[in-house]
């Protein structure tokens, strides 16, 4: 793409790469971190069920602990913050969000009543429960590393971590599947642009 076509969202998106040093003291303010979340919770979701929790370490205790969880990844311990990010296996529990819209008229009842009952449907079944945590809560994710940057600030998503021992060191109840955790904060050193194949490479138009 020329430059000329490539604004402010574009550049974000293309100046993310993964960071994996940080300055180690620099505490992130909390309307920045919050900004970050808020950028989360509105991405887009299946249904609108937004199958997403964020547990987020910050302090040191937590760093620690945190630490040989994630195979010892010097990130966890750096950075300011990093974002545990926790898919909604039980997210049709989450379609009370329809009554908000029935209550202020913009959506009849019936059709609430109907969705819902194709929700839980659906939701009957274990393997779509998994995938739409794991695909809507790695929406969410997203927009996490790409509001952080927007900010001045870098990521790493990892998933070299063990989920079981996060679950059981940070009581993650059952209906929450980690997905990923993103280490945020100032890079120590510069990130190191990584290659990508080209678009003929990766885009088919019409059929293969």
């Amino acid at each position: 793409m020329s430059s000329s076509r490539k604004n402010e969202t574009l550049s974000v998106i293309s100046e993310r790469h993964a960071v994996k040093s940080y300055v180690k003291d620099f505490k992130m303010p909390e309307e920045d971190l919050e900004a970050i979340l808020t950028a989360a919770v509105e991405a887009p979701s299946a249904w609108n069920l937004q199958h997403w929790k964020f547990l987020v370490i910050e302090s040191e205790a937590d760093k620690q602990k945190l630490l040989p969880i994630a195979y010892n990844q010097g990130q966890v311990a750096e950075s300011s913050v990093t974002i545990a990010v926790l898919g909604d296996l039980e997210a049709n529990r989450n379609a009370v969000i329809y009554d908000q819209a029935v209550e202020a008229g913009a959506l009849p009842a019936e059709i609430r009543d109907a969705l819902v009952g194709q929700i839980n449907g659906a939701y009957q079944n274990p393997q779509v429960a998994r995938d739409a945590a794991i695909l809507n809560s790695a929406l969410a994710a997203q927009n996490i590393m790409l509001a952080a940057k927007s900010l001045g600030y870098d990521t790493c998503a990892m998933g070299g971590f063990i989920p079981a021992q996060l679950i059981e060191q940070f009581n993650i109840p059952a209906r929450y599947l980690p997905t990923m955790l993103i280490s945020v904060g100032k890079a120590q050193v510069p990130a190191r642009p990584s290659g990508r194949f080209p678009l003929s490479d990766v885009v088919v138009k019409g059929s293969f």
